[in-house]
């Protein structure tokens, strides 16, 4: 009997020793999973804005369109009469949700790069700011993340100051993905907005404006430092009548997370995307970056580059009801070396070389 015993003790014994050595390998196996799964859930996060961003206006209105033809009807009846009521809110900053905002899901978006926002002054809540963005990219993802989400603590880093993320106007006729970027404080980039968010709003709101636009994203390309600025200078005519101060913004690796096919000025191609420009407002690129599962294929994913958006010095500005040609290219020229000033003092931070020279189209 006591044989017995001690030879199912043994078992025991033998058979606990077992359990704890499973239960290390699970807790082994489980880390490692999590380190993946990790992973994953950054790659689908960035998947699912770049996905909004090129499909979700246009799929949700060919989804409208279909069911004013079943026996949803009034579904859309009801959504189109909102869209009616509701039209001109874009027009007034939109309808910014902090609940949006502080999804964890931009967490995620955030550290697939990674992204991160750099301060070098504060913004005072008693005046009204225009941020010039640059460069472009082929999306904007700095911009988006930095200034449309709270992943990198825009408003603890600026007190007081409401971000206003400018896009093309035309999102704001989409039904559905309008109401995705009023959630996150985007409005629309044109006179009528900016005028009333600057006069109309109070103080303390910073637009953000990606001033080189579709003909800057023509030539985002990694390892390229570019900025289409020369000739633009409404933003600055629009800072002078408002009152509102100049402050440059440069994200350092915005170009790098796509690669895309560059046409040569007088190409066939070339003058197809212009066109587009020209009427449409935006220029049709052909460009790819990662696979959903792998590096090594081609996919929508960006390439996980870091991203790195330094918000400069504000650049005091008058308020000039009618500001001459000479007001506004004194400023502009002010703004313009300023930007070359912040990029000079930062680009060996971020792995650009000393001798690197942003270029000023």
């Amino acid at each position: 009997m006591k044989t017995l015993i001690a030879a199912y003790s043994g078992v025991l014994r033998g058979t606990g020793s077992s359990i704890l050595s499973a239960l290390q390998d699970l807790f082994s196996i489980t880390w490692l999973n999590r380190s993946k799964v990790e992973k994953q859930l950054q790659v689908i996060s960035v998947l699912q804005w770049v996905l909004s961003f090129l499909v979700l206006g246009v799929t949700c209105s060919v989804i409208l369109m279909y069911t004013f033809c079943t026996d949803c009807w009034l579904i859309a009846v009801l959504y189109f009469c909102w869209l009616v009521f509701d039209w001109n809110t874009p027009k007034k900053g939109g309808r910014r949700s902090q609940w949006v905002r502080n999804w964890a899901v931009w967490r995620y978006f955030r550290d697939y790069f990674p992204i991160q926002l750099v301060k070098t002054h504060n913004l005072l809540t008693t005046r009204n700011y225009i941020l010039g963005y640059h460069p472009h990219g082929i999306m904007g993802l700095g911009a988006f993340c930095n200034f449309s989400t709270e992943a990198t603590e825009v408003s603890k880093k600026f007190p007081g100051i409401r971000p206003y993320l400018a896009t093309l106007a035309g999102n704001f006729r989409m039904p559905v993905l309008r109401e995705y970027l009023m959630s996150g404080g985007i409005c629309p980039v044109n006179r009528d907005t900016i005028d009333y968010l600057l006069s109309k709003n109070g103080s303390g709101n910073a637009i953000i404006i990606v001033v080189g636009g579709a003909a800057e994203s023509l030539s985002s390309m990694p390892g390229k430092n570019a900025v289409t600025l020369r000739n633009r200078k409404g933003f600055v005519r629009l800072a002078l009548h408002h009152g509102a101060d100049l402050v440059p913004t440069y994200s350092f690796g915005e170009n790098e997370v796509y690669k895309q096919v560059i046409f040569e000025e007088g190409s066939w191609g070339r003058w197809v995307q212009k066109k587009f420009q020209k009427y449409i407002g935006f220029a049709p690129c052909i460009f790819h970056g990662r696979g959903l599962f792998s590096s090594d294929t081609w996919g929508l994913v960006p390439y996980s580059k870091p991203i790195t958006t330094v918000v400069g010095e504000p650049i005091t500005t008058p308020k000039l009801e009618h500001p001459t040609q000479q007001d506004i290219d004194l400023y502009h020229a002010m703004y313009v070396e300023a930007l070359v000033k912040l990029f000079d003092q930062h680009k060996t931070k971020f792995g650009l070389p000393e001798t690197e020279v942003l270029e000023v189209n």
